[in-house]
């Protein structure tokens, strides 16, 4: 068996005991576009020379160019990916953290660290890309018993005291569980109706939860599960529930929400202003940005 080297070292290191044996894994899966985040370009002018290297491009067959993946948007400075692997890297309990990307997708060869490890395991769902980001891991030392923690790349404001908090409530426990955060607003069912979307019903919201990332489960475990439920399940606890298990609840936040939609990244960008956003500049270096306040002060972030 032939074992990353980038893996090594943290391999040979002692850990800290748990109740349960198990390493600890973080994997990110980062083979997506992010299309509702990403807004479209519009069309070049007719006449423009953006238009005519466009017709000169069809005339040959060369393909467009692909819309760069919402992950590496800079946000702050920084690719957002980038933000959330400095949260993993402050996690001294984790054996290795697996960024798993598109076949052909070499965008990060140009940020290598030693703190993660990229891997072009991806597939065509989020369900797909986790799957061969586990056969990765195992191929690469995990074992079937270890831990892995999947954590959604544009989840970028994920802090280490949050990822060391879930491990501490869940690396004791039977099924494992995710951070999560228990919904405060009112919440409406739809109905279509005259002049558009009409509110239907309100739904008893005591007992909602919007689910979260990391979400940390034994790695046999949750391969099974996908393996039975396929790929078409959109987070890894729900491919628990179908095989019966309830996963635990650990307290989030609302800060560790994922960038889905463009207004988004100006909302992280101002969270990360507001925290100094050092965990990044201290993991990967960089400079820091500048930007005017609304009283006219500059922010350093």
């Amino acid at each position: 068996m032939t074992i990353d080297p980038l893996l090594q070292p943290s391999l040979a290191a002692p850990h800290a005991p748990t109740s349960t044996p198990g390493r600890l894994w973080a994997l990110v899966p980062c083979a997506g576009v992010g299309s509702r985040a990403v807004a479209q370009p519009p069309a070049p002018p007719a006449g423009s020379t953006l238009s005519a290297f466009g017709a000169m491009a069809a005339a040959t067959g060369e393909p467009a160019p692909l819309p760069l993946p919402k992950q590496y948007h800079l946000v702050a400075g920084h690719p957002m990916v980038m933000h959330t692997l400095a949260a993993f890297a402050g996690v001294a309990r984790l054996a290795g953290t697996l960024v798993a990307v598109a076949p052909g997708d070499h965008f990060l060869d140009a940020h290598a660290h030693p703190s993660f490890f990229v891997a072009p395991c991806g597939g065509p769902t989020r369900a797909a890309t986790v799957q061969g980001g586990i056969k990765t891991l195992l191929e690469r030392g995990a074992q079937r018993d270890d831990w892995v923690l999947v954590h959604d790349a544009a989840r970028c404001l994920i802090t280490s005291e949050q990822v060391d908090r879930l491990i501490d409530a869940c690396v004791g426990d039977s099924v494992g569980g995710l951070l999560a955060h228990q919904l405060a607003d009112t919440l409406k069912t739809s109905i279509d109706g005259p002049g558009g979307v009409r509110v239907a019903s309100t739904v008893d919201r005591s007992n909602k939860w919007l689910a979260q990332t990391p979400q940390m489960f034994r790695i046999g475990l949750l391969q099974d599960a996908l393996a039975k439920v396929g790929t078409n399940v959109t987070d890894e606890a729900s491919a628990m529930e179908a095989m019966g298990l309830h996963p635990r609840l650990v307290p989030g936040g609302a800060q560790n929400f994922k960038v889905t939609y463009p207004d988004d990244f100006a909302l992280a960008e101002a969270v990360l202003a507001q925290r100094g956003h050092g965990t990044t500049l201290a993991r990967f270096g960089g400079e820091r940005g500048h930007g005017a306040s609304e009283t006219g002060r500059r922010t350093i972030y």
